[in-house]
């Protein structure tokens, strides 16, 4: 199989661009969406205010004056989240002895500077270090280490990992060590992973549009990718409103391949813009069973039109109320909320898309471990399904 042709949506330059405002290290944002960082400079200089230029072929964006401002603030303010941030989580630490301050120092040398946390603390670096010299045990030792590696893919994953995951990362890493351990020592440093919400039904399907017969028939291993995409709509509540997420994964390495943020749950702002996306990700070369709810959006004469226009795409859709039909896209949505979605509390719509988008782009697609997949991430299991393909 020919490599992929990388194609990158406006959405997602403006969504990388924005993100960027947010980020001290662009070259590491850069490797977390799958870009160069040369590549990333070029979007910002293309997207600034100052030369009011825009992105070949996808029309002008120019920032607000609130979000110039709410970028400058985030600057500023960089360094003051980080002293909040080790507070926070020094929690009891601040009234205790010294050397349990030490002690949550060492513990958390991966996610902040010693340097950092002494200044925080008022503690000599010279102090800290002596502390260490005085660890008693191999084995204590030993846990100490592996604590904070369990840590660092604790962290890594946004809190989402569980003792198996956890103990597939650290395996990664060639660290020799049991599930059960790893989740003793997880119980012991208080983590614990989020726990997923149970589904609540959304779809409208109160229409009186033609809907297509369930082709798919929860057949969700396909085999191959481009095979099969699957669709669905779900809602994000801010204090500005609801913002609407359409997705379309594909079945063949679970990723999201298609994706729209909109206001409104029209379907040229919905279902047509996600879809759009996800073709120019992955060129339609085969047939392709396209399967979704009986939602509206995805009835209707537009959508359909559209769809239908392609003789290689094979309409479907879930018999009425029936969520398992649908599993894998209300499954992604599912990981979505109680991963991301419900960590935080989005004071407006913008705010809640650039956290999607991130979440999506940076960590979903391109790290997450997906039990359908062997535990790889979608990217991980594309290339090894394109390497096999090569040798065979």
């Amino acid at each position: 199989m020919s490599r992929e042709r990388k194609v990158y949506t406006k959405e997602f330059k403006l969504m990388s661009v924005e993100l960027s405002n947010t980020r001290s290290d662009l070259s590491a944002l850069a490797r977390e969406l799958d870009i160069s960082p040369a590549l990333l400079y070029r979007w910002r200089k293309e997207h600034s205010v100052k030369q009011g230029s825009s992105f070949s072929g996808n029309g002008k964006v120019i920032l607000s004056e609130s979000e110039q401002e709410l970028a400058r603030l985030r600057k500023e303010l960089r360094e003051t989240q980080m002293e909040r941030d080790i507070l926070k989580k020094a929690g009891k630490h601040l009234l205790q002895e010294r050397h349990q301050i030490f002690r949550f120092i060492r513990d958390n040398r991966e996610i902040f500077s010693v340097e950092k946390m002494c200044q925080v603390f008022k503690v000599s670096r010279a102090g800290y270090y002596n502390f260490l010299k005085g660890i008693p045990s191999n084995r204590s030792i030993e846990n100490q280490q592996i604590t904070m590696e369990i840590q660092d893919a604790f962290i890594r994953s946004k809190n989402t990992y569980g003792s198996p995951r956890i103990t597939r990362e650290l395996h990664k890493k060639n660290i020799k060590i049991s599930r059960v351990r790893v989740a003793k020592l997880m119980r012991k440093a208080g983590l614990r992973s989020i726990v997923k919400k149970k589904f609540k039904v959304t779809t409208d399907s109160t229409h009186k549009f033609s809907v297509p017969e369930n082709i798919l028939d929860r057949d969700f291993k396909p085999g191959t990718l481009g095979a099969v995409w699957v669709s669905d709509i779900t809602y994000i509540k801010t204090q500005q409103g609801w913002l609407y997420l359409t997705t379309v994964i594909d079945l063949g390495d679970r990723k999201v391949i298609g994706w729209a943020l909109s206001e409104t749950m029209n379907a040229v702002d919905t279902v047509i813009s996600a879809f759009k996306m996800a073709q120019k990700a992955r060129p339609i070369t085969q047939k392709l069973i396209f399967h979704s709810d009986r939602g509206v959006q995805y009835a209707c004469h537009e959508f359909s039109s559209m769809v239908e226009k392609n003789p290689l795409i094979i309409r479907s859709m879930s018999r009425k109320g029936n969520c398992w039909d649908n599993a894998v896209a209300e499954s992604f949505f599912k990981t979505l909320k109680a991963e991301c979605i419900y960590q935080h509390k989005f004071a407006h719509r913008k705010q809640a898309a650039l956290i999607v988008f991130e979440y999506i782009e940076t960590w979903y697609n391109r790290k997450r471990q997906h039990s359908a997949l062997g535990y790889l991430s979608p990217e991980e299991f594309t290339r090894k399904i394109n390497k096999q393909n090569i040798a065979a």
